[in-house]
């Protein structure tokens, strides 16, 4: 007698709700199947005991552009890298003249590295500045689109060759409208008509990097776009929609801070992490307006233009995963403004759009600084592989206890890393918190040191096959360490 795959899903969905049931469990079992589990969030966190998230701190690298093309300037910015197999490409809107958003000062610069640090401004021949077509202009006498030009490479698998890049530009009273392009350099509207426009500025802004992704895990097209929010509208904030052909939008829905207070986000620079592409991470700049920290002697020494003097901003780190809520875990800077003094103006430090990877071990992001000023430039910033932040155990023993998960994989893989003490020691459990024979902490082969994918071992014994499928949980013994994803592969 065959039996449907239905029936089979019913019968062992109804035994893991028994047994949840059974054991007072109200929590659903989470299958985490292969995907990486990185902890930016405690989606399958049950208990910390001596154990806190922890935020990452990134570590400054290399200058890698200047904005110093005549058609550039010290107001260029909505910067976008695009990591394209053996080629990092770099989009921002390049402005030398101050007051002039969304009109035809405003061009849209292309610059590419293939390392993300060695960046150069190919002459494209595209558009005549200034009487001359030796530029890496890509879009030009466009206005309003490269006020806020933000592109992507459509990872849809269905997507024409055509359309395999794809960018959002516009401002509130043009609307929202698509560009598409088959290489990356040369654009063309996809359409006519905008995607979005709203009668209310409230709430379709865009005065911002309006930013869109194809989703693997959510199988449509996300896009976060710049609005307004809070008592009184009086915060900026942000909202997303979706759509399964990016034409056609549902309505937006405003993206919930959870109990974050009021923030002004300026660009929220969301993106799926792209080691584990069901997690979306936000690097966000948050503005603090009328918040002046230079004198007036300061100001003038940097020759920063007076109109973008007293404002600040730095930036924060938001993920989520698929709805439209935000979880903001840490409320403190993930990057703060830096020395020297060009720092402590309007609108530097906005991030780059893009988390990259740079060899086996780090990723990579990027900082617009200097903003306003003759000398702004984009910075680079590493992070370890993973690296947004951690559960971190101090010398006192910590525990950690995961929720009821399911997996697909043979072995469990840990990113994390110990002092010369500490260690990591991991037991399985039922779902009723009891050890499994054979995987208890004292089998466990405590892991030491500093690696992104090592395999966690019970008396030389790693392959967990004959658990596959069946609702477990996690523990984890630390002292001293640091533990940033895990994986079962």
């Amino acid at each position: 007698m065959k039996i449907s795959k239905f029936l089979i899903y019913f019968i062992i969905e109804s035994f893991f709700l028994i047994t949840f049931q059974h054991t007072g469990v109200t929590e659903k079992i989470y299958n985490i199947g292969n995907r990486r589990e990185v902890f930016v969030d405690n989606r399958i966190i049950d208990r910390l005991e001596h154990v806190s998230f922890k935020l990452c701190e990134p570590v400054p690298a290399e200058k890698v552009l200047y904005f110093d093309k005549p058609w550039e300037g010290k107001f260029s910015g909505y910067v976008t890298l695009i990591h394209d197999k053996d080629i990092y490409r770099l989009y921002y809107r390049g402005l030398p003249v101050s007051k002039s958003d969304g009109s035809n000062a405003e061009v849209t610069c292309y610059a590419e590295s293939p390392d993300g640090i060695h960046f150069t401004k190919p002459s494209l021949g595209l558009f005549e500045i200034e009487g001359s077509r030796d530029n890496n202009v890509v879009l030009a006498n466009s206005p309003p689109f490269s006020h806020n030009f933000a592109p992507f490479i459509d990872e849809n698998p269905n997507v024409p060759k055509e359309e395999r890049y794809k960018a959002v530009a516009g401002t509130f009273n043009s609307g929202l409208f698509v560009f598409v392009s088959a290489d990356g350099i040369h654009w063309q509207k996809l359409s006519d008509k905008p995607i979005l426009k709203g009668e209310s500025w409230k709430e379709f802004a865009f005065d911002s990097q309006n930013v869109a992704f194809w989703s693997t895990s959510e199988q449509k097209y996300i896009l976060y776009f710049r609005t307004w929010n809070g008592p009184n509208d009086e915060y900026r904030w942000v909202s997303r929609t979706t759509s399964s052909d990016f034409l056609n939008w549902e309505k937006p829905v405003v993206m919930d801070k959870g109990n974050a207070p009021w923030e002004h986000i300026y660009t929220n620079q969301t993106i799926p992490y792209f080691n584990a592409p069901h997690i979306y991470v936000s690097l966000a700049a948050r503005f603090v307006p009328g918040c002046k920290v230079l004198s007036d002697q300061e100001i003038k020494s940097i020759g920063v233009e007076i109109d973008y003097s007293h404002d600040c901003s730095d930036v924060i780190f938001m993920s989520s995963r698929g709805d439209n809520k935000y979880n903001r875990f840490f409320l403190n800077a993930f990057f703060k403004p830096e020395y020297p003094i060009e720092s402590w103006v309007s609108r530097t430090n906005y991030p780059v759009r893009g988390v990259v990877p740079a060899g086996d071990y780090q990723m990579a992001f990027y900082i617009q600084k200097n903003y306003a000023q003759d000398t702004a430039y984009i910075q680079r910033y590493l992070l370890r592989l993973d690296g947004f932040s951690c559960l971190s155990a101090g010398y006192t023993e910590g525990i950690i206890s995961t929720t009821p998960i399911t997996f697909k994989g043979d072995n469990l893989f840990l990113n994390f890393v110990t002092s010369a003490v500490g260690y990591i020691s991991t037991e399985i459990q039922d779902i009723n918190g009891n050890p499994i024979s054979g995987y208890e902490f004292s089998n466990s082969i405590p892991l030491k040191g500093n690696r992104i994918n090592f395999k966690a071992s019970w008396n030389n014994i790693s392959n967990l096959s004959s658990l596959q499928g069946i609702p477990i949980r996690l523990s984890f013994k630390m002292k001293d360490a640091d533990l940033y994803a895990i994986q079962f592969k």
